[in-house]
């Protein structure tokens, strides 16, 4: 197969869709790759370290996509690569469809084979392709709270971990997933009191379990979470439904709870936000005030530590990239249910309830 890896035009994204290494894999098992000009370099891999392990360098996007039959990349597709897009192109990436309808009609427009990274999931019900990101999201959520609680950044001027004699920041975690648990444990490390809340009894007793002291959990009910926003310093929404628009877990009425400078950080902008007041924003303008709130809500967190990032997300996606280019994608998926479940779009189809039911639209069986 030919597979074609882009330069990510996404604001402020610096990571690529395959290491050299992983691209070496891909080589080894007969399959050409084309990666464009420079679009390692923001992950730290030259142009030389692809054309050393065998792949061919393309100047400009629109040559990446012109030959290959299957594109593997990070970010979903944006408006300039719209029309770059073939009937039947693979395209292996993270879509995030059910919060950009403009993007969905697109890419049925596109007639392409849409493949979503986070929607690929095991029986076991995780997420192989969102693990690593989540895990990265979750302890830069942390990382980037605890920085604008800083007075200069147009926090509260509290230090997450406090010192002997003063009280450390209190972090409240809206969902303990993975993102939750890392987050919880980064703050927790720093030093912070931190409650991690969750719908699921079973998640908060293992939680509770693993968790440092300083990690208690709480219920999450709209009740629950009013009665910690007055004394919570730093806010993590942190929920997913696989492939779905998140819950609102924090209406625009609860920001009067709160106190001026506390910072909100929503890990799940890509899917909507869980903070009914947040937009997204980039890594070249990460917040804004909203009634003395601050809220950063960066919809590629990942992006901010790309060489990290890219080494993960190639440790879990190539395997599966591996599956797709050495099998096609209709016997790749059919032996293999978890990246079955990966299928969103396919040949201008819905195929991924979640995103049907987001905006309507039919829902095809992927089995037709």
């Amino acid at each position: 197969m030919i597979i074609g890896i882009p330069k990510e035009i996404k604001n402020n994204e610096n990571r690529v869709g395959a290491t050299p290494a992983g691209v070496k894999e891909l080589i080894q098992h007969g399959h050409t790759v084309y990666v464009q000009k420079s679009a390692g370099e923001g992950s730290g891999f030259s142009d030389a370290d692809y054309i050393e392990v065998g792949a061919s360098i393309l100047p400009d996007i629109a040559a990446v996509y012109g030959i290959a039959e299957m594109i593997i990349k990070v970010k979903e597709p944006i408006e300039p690569e719209y029309s770059l897009i073939r009937p039947g192109q693979i395209l292996f990436t993270y879509f995030h469809f059910a919060c950009d309808r403009k993007l969905t009609d697109a890419m049925i427009a596109s007639r392409a084979i849409c493949i979503a990274y986070e929607t690929v999931q095991l029986p076991d019900r995780s997420l192989p392709l969102l693990i690593p990101m989540s895990e990265v999201a979750g302890r830069m959520s942390v990382q980037e709270g605890a920085r604008f609680l800083e007075k200069p950044q147009g926090g509260r001027g509290i230090l997450l971990g406090g010192v002997p004699g003063v009280k450390p920041a209190k972090v409240l975690v809206l969902g303990a997933g993975v993102v939750g648990r890392n987050a919880a444990l980064m703050a927790a490390g720093l030093g912070a009191d931190v409650t991690i809340a969750d719908i699921s009894l079973p998640v908060l007793r293992h939680v509770a379990e693993v968790m440092p002291a300083n990690v208690r959990t709480l219920f999450s009910s709209t009740h629950n979470i009013r009665q910690e926003l007055p004394v919570t310093d730093l806010v993590i929404g942190s929920v997913l439904i696989p492939g779905a628009k998140a819950p609102r877990l924090v209406t625009r009425d609860m920001l009067s709870l709160m106190r001026p400078g506390s910072v909100m950080v929503d890990v799940a902008i890509d899917q909507g936000g869980c903070f009914e007041t947040s937009h997204p924003t980039t890594h070249a303008d990460p917040v804004y005030s909203l009634e003395g709130i601050i809220h950063y809500a960066v919809a590629n967190i990942p992006g901010a530590v790309p060489y990290t990032s890219t080494l993960a997300l190639t440790n879990a996606t190539l395997p599966y990239a591996l599956r797709i280019a050495d099998r096609g994608w209709k016997e790749a998926c059919r032996s293999d249910h978890a990246l079955e479940l990966g299928l969103n779009i396919v040949d201008g189809q819905v195929v991924y309830p979640a995103v049907a039911e987001a905006f309507g639209l039919p829902l095809a069986h992927i089995d037709l």
